[in-house]
């Protein structure tokens, strides 16, 4: 027996939300497939709650600091655990491909899929810039030239810091991102 699953486009993915279908779920769309995410845990939730305040801070306005809200790719609706996007309203859309700057995952529980689909789709889009908080491991990994549904450029920092492409003057402490700075 062949299992074939279902995919759908992100205006069929919005047609369902609209419909209270997941009311009480936390799914997100990848590649065109629904994906359920896993609850945070504690060390997760202030990694992404520190680093966003210590960024607002630094960027000064000059973007947008979106925390685990969704964005919209061609075939994905993820909500990444923060997206560096263009500074202004977002009314009656989601951030999309031209708006987003970078994006960041802290995984915990999600790391094979944060390394696997959610890189995919973000390689796939065209994203500049992705950022895996790998909290088990204690390291970063900074993912940088999209090429086709991968990175040409990969690196790992466990120290030191870190700045987006598009902020060459913000440095990012590493241990910020890791949650073992006071």
């Amino acid at each position: 027996m062949t299992i074939t699953l279902a995919r759908f486009t992100v205006a069929e993915y919005h047609h369902l939300v609209e419909t209270g279908v997941f009311e009480g779920r936390a799914v997100e769309l990848l590649e065109g497939f629904i994906v359920e995410m896993a609850p945070e845990g504690p060390g997760h939730s202030d990694s992404i709650r520190e680093s966003a305040d210590w960024l607002w801070a630094n960027l000064h306005d000059r973007a947008k600091v979106s925390e685990a809200h969704p964005v919209t790719l061609p075939q994905s609706e993820p909500e990444p655990d923060i997206a560096l996007v263009v500074n202004q309203r977002y009314r009656d859309r989601h951030p999309s491909v031209p708006d987003i700057f970078l994006l960041v995952e802290v995984a915990n529980s999600s790391l094979e899929k944060d390394l696997n689909e959610k890189m995919r789709a973000y390689a796939s889009a065209g994203i500049p810039e992705y950022w895996l908080v790998d909290l088990l491991n204690q390291r970063v990994i900074v993912m940088r030239q999209p090429q086709g549904d991968r990175y040409r450029l990969s690196q790992e920092y466990t120290t030191g810091t870190i700045s987006p492409l598009q902020f060459p003057d913000v440095n990012v402490p590493v241990t910020l991102l890791l949650g073992i700075e006071n």
